[in-house]
């Protein structure tokens, strides 16, 4: 750290704060384009009409206070603009913070600038600032960071969106005290800019942005906040003079000084904007710019990978444009193009010769690492310029001659794509080869000088030794000069230290001329023995100088030439050609593995100030870019899986349509036709293409992406799982549409081809999963429950005041997303459109339900009677979409119930405590019951009264009662399953309830020494309970409501006015002709269901009224020496029917009504 970033320097830290904040605003920014509210776009006609009214941009807050009170009076509006305050409040609140703190970054700029000029920093000002040399990086960093983040925020965010983020924020968010204050200047910053960035509404994911602005753009945007013009000038005279990271020691070849200054010039390009005066008038400095800047290059990146035609962005400015004739010249042009085409040939075949295997070895880079690395800035200066002018520029303005300039140079290449790639592949594994064999040096370069030094040393002892004659070697005569000559160059060598590299350095070499001397000189290359010990010493003190020569120099310099951040967005352009290359070649991925890697080296520039600062965004950052990289790397690698589930398909096809399965016995002369060779044998042979894509992408090793670790089988496990996920999901959204204008259901005949194709893909996998070396069952309950959980989850949002967002959910994964699809028949999802054909099958208004065999049978079609739906049924449903997809279609049943129990509550208290004329009938009869003065009359008075009524009720309580029952059927098909697959679970389960149930009665009894047990305990366990069918959906309360002395006795004229309309057969109450519309069981079903919310004595109080009523019916009829009527003997079986239903002993009414009249209506039915 340099002494202006020091701790102790204020003035360092505070500027380096700024300039790290900077960079997590625009991580934070990039952040939040993918969770941008869906409707806040008004893309469709739909959107604009439901969304249109409470949306608003800034002309909003001229009428606030007008439309708002036309939002308040209007009930449906205002529901509307409730749901998205609760859905969204939490993410608007996040992206307004995001755009104060854009605000908030320009004002502390601003501030810091102004203290420098004021002298509040001791003995610094602007110009002792940008005199320091890290001073002046991060002060050009602070203004470039400001116009990156206005860019990049107006590329991904548009101008609308922003203010209807805006609008809403400020709506939703009146009372919260945070950064109201700023929200006036927010506005002023953040309206829009004319800009209109078509692709960024319609998608995110788009690499190519076709953009239309105003002329202005972005002068007067970039002038919203004023900043100092003489601080603005010095940064741009800085920028256009100076060497600022003193990149031409990297770079030094005269022809590589674009490249070294390149992201000089991109920060030059947007501060220039800062000045818009230069780019318009000031011709000689612009011609200046072009010259230093971009003499062979036009596309500029503007932050990690934004690129942008400088034809299209200074097309506005006179000055700018005509310093750019010369460069896009078409002669120029195809000149420079014919020049790189020559370096793309010339590199790939110099850089294939290098990779061969064998050639690059750690002695050979020791002895040509100049060349090595000099190769290696060669390839990466062309990469960057074939990268940067042969792909589409993230923001197209849509100029005409950016077209045909990005046409010719795609033409005078040939289409030689794949050669850029194939050079950026071999750039990627050089450069990986190189860095890991440095490192290696590094780490081990003293033990190696030390090694080295003692063979060196052992060698020249035994030439000592040689020459003195006392071991003669191959006759050498005694010399004893040369023993003493060779005894100092021992000492020497020995002399030698690793920690005094400048002086070991020069004497090495010194004694390598020695030693080439001494050869010459005395003829010793007449012994062959003695040759070889001198040539084998010279090569150790070589690689003594070479071990002393290599420095962590060698690694920073390769950190700065590798860099491709200027390609974070335009790889993406090479995916369609990695993927294809990996199809026909798995094992492609090792050498991709380098280019991730090399891609990673991006990451430092965004991070490098943050860290420096020591910020707490460090981590969210990182992880941030890192996630980014790695989703490209799955992106690219997903081919591998996706294949291998095109083979799978395959493989189900055969398994289930074509390979019989083999019987436990088989007749003799059967044996041939169940061997099915042919069949087999392709099975195996698509099992072996599996396995080998299965091994390609195994063959990567571990590596460290950013902050993460990528594991390859994690890898092919994460790819599997989307696979799988992609196609389960498909399978369910296809295979679960109807047709409700069709006579017959279809439910069945779905149900079992989505059976069939489900249980396909699980056998396949189960037998695929050795050879890809998963564990499949598992992946498989996983991805399967999690993908029905989602969907119930979805369906249910619309029943659910707090809505559960896509990225809020537990279940969906930004790994392995789950794929949503557009509405159908008024579902959002599959699981909604089975449960509304459910509910169309059993519609009580057109079959009857019939407990005694539990099933529904036709009453309305030609085929009347006929059997729909039974008991049996809900098995197949868990056998297609397993018994987590029942579980969900039971919730959204229990969800449903809440609300149509809400509607009858609020339609009860309308019309009983609210309505006038329903109150005075009410009351009157009360009064009549309590003085024991009613007669049959009353009732019947009472009941025609308020007959028209009735009938709204009627609708949803029949509803309540169907979805009831089906949720009976559904808890009994999830019980018996869960006994037969996991009974010890299910056993445990109940004991584990009845202790609990025990725990509360006794916290009941005596809560001092018996506490009550966690909520998070009840809620585990409900669900655990509810999943495994054990609970009575009888007894279930939905909606906690208090009753009021109307609501019983208006229940029981709806009992009274249904009674004509019913028949009892056999053992059900059903319609006595076709067009009532109406079903006994649901009824009392609903009505029990209805009265169980309400407080225990609910049901109580209604059966006394409905006791009393056929208490006077039979007085009535048998006083008047009349059969009793059948609308009595009705009401009896509906008693009857209700206490079964609601478990009531029949002995608990006799209270109420006399026990013979229970004991004989059945003879009084039979006799009429």
């Amino acid at each position: 750290m340099s002494e202006f970033t020091a701790e102790n320097n204020l003035c360092g830290q505070t500027l380096l704060q700024i300039v790290a904040a900077g960079n997590s605003i625009i991580a934070e920014l990039l952040r939040l384009k993918d969770y941008v509210p869906s409707n806040f776009f008004l893309q469709s006609k739909e959107d604009i009409s439901k969304y249109g009214e409470i949306l608003f941009d800034f002309s909003y807050f001229n009428v606030s206070a007008v439309i708002d009170k036309a939002i308040e009076n209007n009930q449906t509006l205002y529901d509307l603009d409730d749901d998205i305050r609760r859905e969204h409040i939490d993410i608007l609140t996040r992206f307004y913070l995001a755009f104060e703190s854009i605000l908030l970054y320009a004002h502390e700029l601003k501030s810091y600038v102004q203290d420098l000029n004021d002298g509040i920093f001791i003995q610094q000002t602007i110009e002792s600032v940008l005199a320091d040399e890290e001073g002046k990086q991060l002060l050009c960093e602070s203004l470039y960071i400001y116009g990156a983040m206005l860019l990049i925020l107006d590329l991904h965010i548009p101008g609308i969106i922003r203010e209807r983020i805006i609008v809403a924020y400020s709506r939703y968010s009146a009372q919260k005290s945070h950064g109201d204050s700023n929200i006036d200047d927010v506005c002023k910053l953040m309206r829009s800019t004319g800009f209109s960035n078509e692709n960024s509404i319609t998608t995110t994911t788009s690499n190519t942005k076709k953009i239309s602005y105003s002329g202005s753009y972005p002068e007067e945007y970039f002038q919203r906040v004023k900043f100092d013009h003489i601080f603005i000038e010095m940064i741009i005279g800085r920028l256009r003079s100076d060497d600022i990271y003193n990149q031409f020691r990297v770079y030094p070849l005269p022809e590589h000084r674009p490249l070294a200054l390149a992201n000089q010039a991109s920060m030059l390009y947007v501060c220039l904007f800062f000045s818009p005066q230069t780019l318009h008038s000031q011709a000689a400095c612009m011609r200046e710019i072009v010259d230093k800047f971009f003499p062979e290059n036009w596309i500029v990146s503007i932050y990690m990978g934004v690129t942008i035609n400088l034809l299209d962005a200074w097309e506005p400015f006179k000055a700018a444009k005509s310093a750019l004739i010369n460069v896009t010249d078409s002669a120029n042009v195809h000149e420079i193009t014919m020049k790189q085409e020559k370096n793309l040939n010339r590199l790939l075949t110099e850089s294939k010769a290098i990779l061969k295997e064998g050639i690059l070895t750690e002695q050979t880079l020791m002895n040509k690492l100049t060349k090595v690395l000099n190769l290696i800035r060669e390839m990466n200066v062309s990469i960057r310029w074939l990268l940067l002018h042969t792909n589409p520029t993230v923001i197209d303005l849509g100029n005409k001659k950016c077209k045909q300039l990005y046409d010719q140079i795609i033409t005078d290449l040939g289409g030689k794509t794949n050669n850029v790639l194939e050079l950026l592949l071999n750039t990627s594994e050089l450069e990986l080869k190189v860095k890991e064999m440095i490192r290696e040096l590094l780490t081990k370069r003293e033990s190696r000088y030390t090694d080295c030094k003692k063979e060196a040393v052992e060698r020249i002892q035994d030439l000592s030794v040689a020459f003195s004659g006392v071991q003669p070697l191959m006759k050498i005569e005694k010399n004893e000069g040369l023993m003493n000559w060779f005894t100092e160059i021992k000492k020497e060598i020995e002399n030698l230290e690793f920690s005094n590299p400048n002086l070991s350095g020069r004497k090495l070499i010194q004694l390598i001329r020695a030693l080439e001397d001494v050869q010459a000189y005395h003829n010793l290359e007449a012994n062959m023995q003695v040759k070889q010990y001198l040539l084998e010493t010279r090569n150790f003190l070589h690689q003594m100088i070479h071990m002393l020569n290599i420095k962590d120099d060698v690694l920073v310099t390769l950190q700065c030439i590798t860099d491709l951040s200027y390609g974070w967005r335009s790889i993406d352009n090479f995916t369609p050609i990695m993927q294809f290359a990996i199809k026909k070649q798995p094992n492609l991925v090792i050498r991709l593995r380098a280019t991730f890697l090399k891609l990673g080296s991006a990451l430092d520039a965004p991070l490098l100030r943050i860290n420096e600062a020591k910020s707490e965004d460090l981590v969210s950052v990182s992880q941030y870019y890192s996630n980014e990289l790695i989703n490209y790397v799955r992106k690219v690698i997903q081919i591998i899986p996706k294949t291998i589930f095109e083979l799978l398909s395959k493989i189900v096809s055969l398994q289930t349509e074509v390979i019989q399965e083999l019987p436990s016995k088989v007749a003799k002369d059967r044996v041939k036709d169940y061997a099915q060779l042919d069949e087999r044998f392709l099975v195996a042979q698509l099992t072996y293409k599996v396995s080998v894509f299965t091994e390609g992408i195994l063959m990567m090793k571990k590596t460290l992406v950013g902050v993460i670790e990528l594991d390859p089988k994690e890898l092919l496990e994460d790819g599997i799982r989307i696979e799988l996920v992609k196609h389960i999901s498909d399978a369910l959204h296809n295979g679960l549409q109807f047709n409700s204008k069709a006579k017959q259901s279809e439910l069945e005949q779905k149900l079992a081809d989505l059976g069939k194709i489900i249980d396909g893909y699980k056998r396949s996998f189960e037998y695929i999963q050795d050879y890809m070396n998963i564990k499949g069952l598992k992946i498989w309950q996983e991805e399967m429950r999690r993908i029905l959980n989602f969907n119930v989850e979805k369906e249910c949002n619309s029943f659910l005041n707090n809505k559960v967002s896509e990225w809020q959910s537990k279940y969906q994964s930004f790994t392995i997303p789950i794929p949503t699809y557009p509405q159908i028949d008024g579902s959002v999802t599959f699981i909604g459109r089975l449960a509304r054909e459910l509910l169309r099958i059993t519609d009580p208004r057109c079959t009857n339900y019939v407990q005694l065999s539990s099933a529904w049978y036709d009453a309305k079609s030609q085929q009347q009677h006929k059997e729909l739906i039974n008991l049996k049924f809900f098995n197949k449903i868990s056998d297609s979409i397993d018994v987590a997809g029942l579980s969900g279609v039971d919730k959204l049943f229990a969800h449903m119930l809440t609300a149509d129990l809400t509607e009858i509550y609020s339609n009860l208290n309308k019309n009983t405590v609210n309505s006038k004329q329903t109150t005075e009938i009410l009351d009157q009869f009360l009064k009549e019951i309590e003085s024991n003065t009613t007669n049959f009359k009353l009732y019947s008075n009472s009941a025609s009264k308020l007959n028209k009524i009735i009938p709204k009720h009627m609708e949803v309580i029949l509803k309540i009662g169907q979805k009831q029952i089906l949720r009976r059927h559904i808890s009994y098909e999830l019980n018996i399953s869960c006994k037969f697959k996991a009974k010890n679970y299910e056993a445990s389960l109940r004991n584990f309830n009845n202790a609990l149930l025990t725990d509360v009665r006794a916290h009941a009894i005596d809560s001092s020494s018996h506490p009550m047990p966690s909520q998070e305990l009840f809620n585990e366990l409900r669900e655990n309970l509810t999943s495994s069918g054990i609970y009575e959906p009888y007894h279930k309360i939905y909606v906690r409501t208090n009753a009021n002395q109307y609501h019983c006795a208006f229940l029981l004229f709806v009992v009274i006015v249904q009674m004509p309309k019913l028949n009892f057969i056999a053992t059900e109450l059903i319609s006595k002709k076709v067009n009532l519309e109406i079903d006994g069981h649901p009824f009392i079903v609903g009505l029990l269901t209805i009265l169980r919310q309400f407080d225990r004595n609910c049901v109580d109080e209604f059966l006394k009224l409905l006791c009393q009523y056929l208490t006077i019916c039979v007085q009535t009829q048998l006083s008047s020496k009349q059969e009793l009527t059948q609308d009595t003997l009705n009401a009896f079986y509906f008693l009857q029917t209700f206490l079964n239903v609601a478990e009531i002993p029949q002995n608990y009414v006799y209270q109420h009504i006399p026990e013979i009249m229970l004991t004989q209506f059945v003879y009084f039915s039979e006799k009429s």
